[in-house]
């Protein structure tokens, strides 16, 4: 598992982080040609069925072609200044995860070596020089929170900037 993964699953935890369902598009059904009737003639309406001025447009009900069922309701957005106060005050340090990439490591239980790091540049498209780890640091925090906001985090506005 990446390490953006680990980062990821230990703030959206492993149901956000999963793949959204995706399911196919329902096909027309053509009901069988009657026998009894020949193909000109159109049967009429069953007792209580609408007549063609009632008839209303619905949307079409998509299901999970294995099951049946209907797609699960998207998960809510993880508010992730939450999750990483909260991770903060149980880690018993005093962390700024706000500014830090060091520090939110630490707060989600990863290693914030410099090597883990420069892994982490690497898997996000870091194009800098990784010798200049306050560049490539700012460059990470940035990536990551804009990263857990296209994933399903709730990312405070003045962290996306």
């Amino acid at each position: 598992m990446s390490i953006f993964d680990r980062i990821r699953n230990a703030i959206l935890g492993d149901a956000q982080a999963a793949a959204p369902f995706q399911s196919l598009p329902a096909s027309p059904l053509t009901p069988p040609a009657s026998p009894n009737l020949p193909s000109d003639t159109v049967p009429p309406p069953g007792l209580g069925a609408p007549q063609s001025g009632q008839i209303a447009e619905r949307p079409p009900i998509i299901t999970d072609p294995a099951t049946g069922a209907p797609p699960p309701a998207p998960a809510p957005a993880v508010d992730i200044e939450d999750v990483l106060d909260e991770a903060v005050r149980n880690s018993g340090q005093k962390l700024d995860w706000r500014h830090s990439i060091v520090d939110l490591m630490k707060a989600v239980g990863l290693d914030a070596s410099l090597h883990e790091r420069w892994e982490l540049a690497r898997e996000l498209g870091y194009a800098g020089d990784t010798n200049d780890s306050a560049k490539m640091n700012t460059f990470l925090h940035k990536t990551l929170m804009k990263r857990l906001s296209e994933n399903g985090g709730k990312v405070p506005p003045a962290l996306l900037d």
